[in-house]
């Protein structure tokens, strides 16, 4: 099932971090694409930039009949994550993450719901009950450069 994103772009300066970057909708060897950049710095306690959205227009979107999220992606060799945040997470901290390395051409991440790490909850993962997706560049000082081609739930 394709999504259609609206993305917007976050990063640590919401809690006092200095990294910077933004995303832009452009043209990528052929592909039309959001592309986030930027440069991730670990000072002040900080450590990402993202670009994320709300699904079923910030409402919960019931996943539980696909096997997970696929997604179109060209990068520059270095590893992302793709985080997933449900309506029973109650902080902003805490998602369920999986990693994945964007190489330098087009290419497909396919990342099955079971790839998806709890980061910082209890909750366990529940299709059924996702809300946001988002794709980062965190934990490491780092020039970022992803583009997302698309982006879909995979049965």
């Amino acid at each position: 099932m394709e999504l259609t994103p609206e993305w917007e772009y976050v990063a640590d300066t919401v809690m006092g971090g200095i990294s910077t970057g933004g995303i832009t909708r452009t043209r990528i060897d052929g592909r039309m694409a959001t592309r986030l950049s930027g440069e991730v710095s670990l000072e002040n306690h900080g450590g990402f930039v993202q670009m994320a959205f709300d699904l079923a227009g910030g409402a919960v979107m019931d996943a539980s009949g696909w096997c997970g999220v696929e997604l179109d992606v060209l990068g520059n060799g270095a590893q992302y994550e793709l985080r997933l945040r449900t309506d029973e997470l109650t902080k902003p901290w805490q998602s369920y993450r999986a990693a994945f390395d964007a190489q330098q051409n087009w290419q497909t991440v396919r990342l099955p719901w079971g790839d998806f790490e709890k980061r910082k909850t209890e909750q366990p993962f529940n299709p059924a009950r996702l809300r946001r997706i988002g794709v980062l560049a965190i934990g490491a000082e780092m020039s970022a450069d992803i583009s997302v081609a698309s982006i879909r739930l995979f049965g």
